[in-house]
């Protein structure tokens, strides 16, 4: 009797992701865009500013400008020469006298220092004033160029823009940007058994019938990434209809992203038609939710190839291993510098007495008291626990958790944005 073919081990993690960005290459192409609208988009080429910023010594209170050496003691009056406004420039001050100013307004040559007017008493109807405290020199100035000196790479290639980021090049006078262009990504569902919502109500769906989550999540993650996203629907569970939709995906995008039918079943068809149209990995990843993954390759008749990922069909495993595998695959893709996945460490108000053999990633929800509950039913079906959690526990495979203890967690609001 011959021996059955001994299952390779799982594979962990960290190695699948490894072989995954391997083969990432940034696409490379570029395009303009508005500041207005760069956000989540990554930067081609650094930001480098043309000026100082701010370009003058300003004030940053409403007061007076003064020489700090003309006011050595509190009680000092000193006649007002000029207002100065913000987008004002006032005339060279004069020692022994003050300048009304506001913030943001330039600093008079010769002012070295602001008395906020909170520290001042106006006189002859404002023809004087009279301080209450004393200044030091620097008080209350913003030094050009405290914020961004002339020539200074202020935001960096690679970097994904978030608001700040934006309003920072706004600030160096930046109206367009050069970022990458989005990845084309094709989106498809597999499996006779999904339905759509609003194509059927509930009352009158067929037994073993199921509306499709998984589509309405992954679509929105692409979306978040900034990916220009294809959304093919759900394709038949045969052979004909699933080559023709990867054939038809692969000519006009850069990925191909499915959900369901990874496996070996008579009824998944995307491991063939994948291997007939190019090149398939399955893997069997050892992490809980989200074993079953694959990686490959569909070739275009036209030259060239599209990458291939196919997900596992369980809401909460698809969700999953998106996040972990799929998202920083698609950064490197835009050429994106930062693709690690940040993370704490936080107590644990719960035990997880039993161990498991794989790598898994619990979903939790920080708590009133600093540490985190974990949601009851952590089962790869349950997509509620998603929503509840605010992160992911990476607990390590054959350990435990005991209450008080610090465990590693990685917070979901970096991972959806």
């Amino acid at each position: 009797m011959t021996d059955a073919p001994r299952r390779p081990p799982l594979m962990p993690l960290d190695d699948a992701l490894q072989r995954l960005l391997a083969q990432a290459v940034p696409l490379g192409m570029t395009e303009q865009v508005d500041t207005f609208d760069a956000d989540g988009r990554v930067l081609a080429q650094d930001v480098v500013s043309a000026l100082h910023v701010p370009p003058h010594d300003n004030s940053s209170m409403d007061g007076y400008a003064v020489r700090a050496a003309d006011v050595a003691q509190a009680g000092v009056e000193l006649p007002v020469t000029q207002r100065i406004a913000a987008g004002q420039s006032g005339q060279p001050l004069a020692p022994g006298s003050a300048a009304r100013i506001f913030t943001g307004a330039p600093l008079p040559a010769g002012a070295d220092a602001v008395v906020m007017q909170e520290d001042t008493e106006a006189l002859e109807g404002g023809a004087r004033v009279r301080f209450t405290a004393v200044p030091a020199p620097g008080q209350w100035v913003r030094a050009a160029g405290e914020d961004v000196t002339r020539g200074a790479v202020v935001l960096q290639k690679g970097e994904r823009l978030a608001p700040a980021g934006m309003g920072l090049a706004a600030g160096i006078g930046l109206a367009q940007l050069c970022v990458a262009a989005r990845p084309r990504v094709a989106l498809f569902s597999t499996g006779d058994e999904l339905v759509m919502p609003g194509a059927v109500p509930p009352e009158q769906m067929a037994p073993g019938a199921i509306y499709n989550s998984n589509r309405f999540f992954l679509r929105a993650l692409l979306q978040r990434l900034g990916c220009d996203v294809t959304d093919l629907g759900i394709v038949p569970d045969n052979r004909a209809a699933t080559l023709a939709a990867l054939q038809s995906a692969a000519e006009a995008h850069d990925l191909i992203l499915t959900s369901g039918g990874v496996s070996v079943g008579e009824e998944d068809h995307i491991k063939p038609a994948v291997e007939q149209l190019g090149s398939l990995d399955l893997w069997q990843i050892a992490m809980k939710p989200g074993k079953p993954f694959a990686y490959g390759h569909v070739n275009r008749a036209t030259g060239g190839q599209a990458h291939f990922m196919g997900l596992p069909g369980n809401p909460v495993s698809s969700f999953v291993t998106f996040l972990l595998l799929v998202r920083p695959f698609v950064l490197k893709l835009m050429g994106a510098t930062r693709l690690d996945v940040p993370a704490m460490t936080l107590r644990a108000d719960f035990d997880l007495p039993r161990p498991d053999k794989r790598r898994e990633f619990l979903r939790a929800r920080r708590n009133a008291q600093g540490g985190l509950d974990v949601f009851a039913n952590q089962s790869s079906g349950v997509l509620t626990s998603a929503h509840w959690a605010d992160g992911l526990i990476d607990h390590p495979a054959g350990a435990t958790i005991a209450r008080g203890d610090a465990v590693r967690f990685i917070p979901l609001a970096e991972l959806l944005s």
